[in-house]
This record gives C-alpha cells, structure tokens and sequence, in this order.
C-alpha cells in the first residue's frame, strides 16, 4: 500500500472512531478548561507510529476546537483530551510497554466491582488486537491505531469510575450539582502521569470515589454477587401475614430468610414457630429496610423479603454510580437532605454532628434534587400559599366550608395587596387572590424557616404536623421539607453560642415578629436522591424507591458504551472500525 493511499485510509478510519463513538458518560465527557499545548513540534523524524498518530488527529483539530472557558453543564467530547494528551507528547505513541496493555486489560475487567460492564470497554477486542500485533510485524498504521484505541478506552473506563457513566442531567433537568474543588485539569494529568509511570493499576485503585460509604458499597456489592452464584435468598411462601405464635412451612421459610440476610443467627434457622427470636429479626429488618416495624411479617415486608438478588445488585449499582456524581471532598460545615431516607443531617470536617427526622414531596409533589446554599432563617414565618396548593387543596375545603379561612388565620388579598373579605369573593373564579397564613404555633410552616436560593420554591422549615414523624413513609409534604428538629439545626447554623444559643433563639420566637436573620456564614445544601445505606454493622440495607428514579439510572447504567470496534491487524491493512460502533 502506497504512503498516501495508507495516509488516507488511516485519516478516514480515524475519523470514522472520533465520530461515531462516544465518550465516558456514553456520549459526553465533563468540560476540561483547556491550556494550548505549549512546545509542540510534531513528531519526531525517526518516530514512523507517531507520525502515522499525527497523521490521523492534525486533521480533526478543527473538529474539535479548543473550549478556552468552562460554563456550567457544558460539555466537551472525550475526542478533545485524546487530541491535547498525543499533542502534548508530540505523537509520541503510550501503549508500547506490553506491562501497560496487560494492567489496562485487568483493571477494565476489574471495573464490574464497582458495577460498571466491563464488555463496554471491548476488552477481548483489545486483547486480540495486542496479540495479533505481537505475533506480526505491524505497520505504523496499525500500531497507532491500537495506540490511539487503548487511549480512548483508558480515559473512558476512569471518567466512568471517577465522575460516573451516566449523565445525570439528562435524566433530572433540576440537576445543577458542579463537582466543586474537583478540577478535570487534575484528574487528567494523574490518569496520564500513571501511565507514564507504568502505574495504570494505581490510576484505577484511585479513580472512584474513596469514602467508606463507597467502599461499602462496593463490599456489599460483592457479597450480594455470591448469594445469586449460590443461587439466590430462600423465598418465603407469600398470600398469609406471618404473625408471633404462628409455626409452619412458611416461618421456617422466613426464618432461613431472616439467616440468609444476617437478621437472624444461624442456630435458629431450623425451627419451624415465631418465637420472640423471629420478632425482634423482623423489627430489624423492618426498621433497616423503611417498612413499619411492628415484629409482623405482612404483605408489605413479605414482598420486601422476596425482592430478587439481582434486582438488588441492580439497586447498589444505581446508587454507586450516584456516589461518582455526588461523592466529592466537601470541607467544612455542610447539610445534606438524604430524600429517599427521609432524613436530615449536618456535618462539619466530613462527621455528622447532627441528624433528624424529616418530611419530604409526595410522588406526584417530589421534592427536587439539587444543591444550593443555606443564606437566611425566617423566625415567626407568615405562609403565602401556592398556586398549585390554593388551586387543588384549598379551594375545595373553602367552597365546603365558609368559615375554614378564619379557622385557620388566612387572610385574602387582591393584586394591589387590599385585604378581600371572604365572603365577598366568588370562589368559584379565584384568579388574582393571595391567601396568607399569619404567623404563629399553628402556622403551616411552624415557627421557623430555613432558606436557600432555588427555582422551585422549596426550604426547610418546622411544621404542626409533627404526628407525621413517627410514620416509616414520610412522602407527605407538597415538596417542602418538614424538620423534625429545626430549631437545633438552626442553632447549629448561626454556630454562635453566645447571641443564637438555644435561650437566644426562643427570645427572638417570643416577639412574635416576622423577621428574617441572615446567617454569618452560607452554608452548602445538597438535596440527594439514595436508595440504599449502610447498617451500623456494615450491612447494605434498601429503601423503597419512593419517586422512581432508580430504574431510569439503571437504563442508562446498562446501555453499551458507544467505543470503536476494531479488527485485528492483517498484513496490507490497518486497524479499522466496524459498524459495531454504531450500535
């Protein structure tokens, strides 16, 4: 083959592999700010893979131009670290020693213990083609283009481990988390400066997320693959409740269950009755696994207890990948809203100091996941209501009832803000009115909220309904989220002990004033989605997936990574991609 006859089919195959394949989160990458390759001279004259290298990506730099200023949410194909890493290196070719090859090809095996597919990276493919070009005398053409190829898969497995495989702004349009103090820059040049150093097992070992919760995750992962190559938990007969006193085929089915999963010691796995042993196993299951926890094994925990192995390898999968969006070194003094779990919690120098209880949306009211910064608390809160609430909840209980706007301290006001009597407005055309809730112990949203900028109108506040708390299902709020204890989260907040201790605190709610107090320092706040935790013991437990977001994770989970396949080396041709790649 003539030198531009091989120079234009390695071009067009090239651009073929940029085109069509896709990057570590399937079709995009994050945005890495990029500085112009300094001292580039091309390669070297007696360098022939790297000229062929060359060769194939000079002509895709107008393809993919340089992004000179990182915005939130833009993205920039993987195509373009492929392009700076060889053009930093003048087209020097990476994947010559075969000790790198041999820790690439096991460390993408390896990626299925943190529930990524090890098919999506073609690791046979790649396997073939080293041994393919072993066996011959490879032309340059061909060793740029497993060179280039084992490039692309070594960034897409990492940013997959590191930042995760799915785009989570693709599937939630409220997403705005930014991988704060985590620069793209940074993880770039450590992935490039283990291969440099011949360490590419070490760039694996670091890529995910490092927190315990993540390594627990990743063990119960595990634990859980060896109960379905066993063949999976008992089952337990289902249609009757399984209640203390009772004795049969079925407690014994829920007693080697209740074995099976650590709730129950192996000793008493034999026996046939409900005794206080299987009561106090199912408590702990119940309260570990969200349900009511009344020691009675109904419908609800039955069906629970049922829930396949592998539909429960799949549930620590999505929420893993979650870890890799939302995992990152936060310092100092931070909220998280656990949504699924129904809790709150504060930390500071990455401890929880401080938990509680919470309320959250109903299903078809869910409360949003995002991140902002808590900015304000508003003592003796008034509630203007809204729109959705006055139009579905309100008017129809004022409609049946006359007085239930007095009843409950609401006043009514015009567009110009003049208070209505409510007795002269036709409910039945309620367009241009206000309702207010006056402050007090009754108000909708108690004597305290906290604030934070959003889109949604959502905050944390108290609430008179606290009976709720004590429910195990806390979707119960119109997507608010009801503190149990807020008055201690926000004397943790002002962290001020002398002028916002607790007594501070109660003399400011005295006054009775509406007032809003900034804080002295803002706060981060992350409303996050899991459906999954950790057990004291360590044990994986599993929360009902209250909104339904964990399948459409696990869809995207599951879709192949869009990579080049590659044919192995013959002795006039080079590598070439297939149709495959389309798929």
């Amino acid at each position: 083959m003539g030198q531009l006859t091989r120079l234009f089919v390695i071009s067009r195959v090239f651009i073929m592999v940029f085109l069509i394949s896709g990057t570590a989160f399937g079709e995009t990458s994050p945005i890495m700010p990029e500085t112009p390759p300094i001292g580039v001279q091309g390669a070297a004259p007696n360098d022939v893979v790297g000229q062929a290298i060359q060769a194939v990506l000079e002509p895709l730099q107008s393809a993919f131009p340089p992004l000179l200023t990182a915005r939130r949410h833009q993205r920039l194909d993987i195509n373009r670290v492929v392009l700076d890493f060889y053009a930093h290196r003048n087209y020097r070719a990476a994947w010559t020693d075969g000790r790198d090859v041999a820790q690439l090809l096991k460390s993408l095996n390896d990626t299925k213990i943190d529930g990524l597919v090890p098919q999506d990276f073609r690791i046979a493919e790649l396997e073939q083609a080293r041994l393919a070009l072993q066996a011959t005398a490879p032309t340059p053409a061909q060793s740029a283009a497993f060179d280039l190829a084992a490039t692309r898969t070594y960034i897409t497995a990492l940013l997959q481990l590191r930042r995760g495989k799915v785009d989570p702004s693709r599937l939630d349009f409220h997403w705005n988390f930014d991988p704060v103090g985590v620069d793209p820059r940074e993880d770039m040049n450590s992935f490039f400066a283990a291969l440099d150093a011949h360490d590419i097992a070490r760039a694996f070992a670091l890529a995910p997320p490092q927190e315990t919760v993540y390594r627990n995750m990743r063990e119960s992962l595990a634990q859980l693959r060896k109960v379905r190559d066993a063949g999976g938990w008992p089952k337990v007969a289902e249609g009757q409740s399984l209640k203390p006193g009772m004795d049969g085929v079925a407690v014994a089915q829920l007693r080697a269950r209740l074995v099976a999963a650590g709730y129950l010691a192996p000793t008493k796995g034999k026996r046939n009755d409900y005794d206080d042993s299987v009561i106090a196993a199912v408590k702990k299951y119940q309260t570990e696994q969200y349900l009511g926890a009344d020691g009675v094994a109904g419908k609800t925990t039955l069906e629970a207890l049922n829930v396949p192995v592998e539909a429960r390898i799949d549930q620590v999968r999505v929420n893993m990948e979650r870890a890799r969006w939302l995992l990152y070194k936060l310092q100092g003094t931070f909220v998280v809203v656990d949504i699924a779990g129904y809790k709150v919690a504060l930390y500071r120098d990455g401890q929880p100091i401080w938990r509680s209880r919470v309320q959250v949306g109903k299903p078809f009211r869910s409360t949003p996941v995002f991140q902002s910064e808590i900015t304000y608390v508003t003592f003796n809160p008034t509630w203007t209501v809204p729109p959705t609430i006055l139009v579905q909840d309100m008017l129809p209980k004022i409609q049946q009832n006359p007085g239930y706007l007095a009843a409950n301290r609401i006043r009514v006001f015009d567009r110009q803000g003049n208070v209505l009597d409510p007795s002269t407005v036709d409910w039945s055309n309620a367009k241009g009115l206000t309702l207010r809730q006056d402050a007090g112990p009754e108000n909708s949203l108690g004597q305290v909220v906290i604030r934070f900028p959003n889109d949604y109108a959502i905050y944390l506040h108290d609430t008179p309904h606290r009976e709720l708390f004590a429910k195990s299902v806390r979707a119960t709020s119109s997507g608010c989220i009801r503190v149990e204890n807020p008055l201690q989260l926000v004397e943790l907040l002002f962290n001020d002990p002398v002028r916002w201790n607790s007594e501070g605190i109660q003399k400011q709610l005295a006054n009775g004033r509406t007032e809003n107090i900034k804080l002295p320092v803002k706060v981060p706040l992350l409303l996050a989605y899991w459906t999954v935790d950790m057990s004291k013991d360590g044990r994986v437990t599993f929360k009902p997936d209250v909104y339904g977001y964990d399948s459409p994770v696990l869809r995207e989970l599951n879709l192949p990574t869009k990579l080049p396949a590659l044919d192995l080396p013959r002795a006039d041709t080079a590598l070439v991609v297939t149709e495959q790649s389309k798929l």
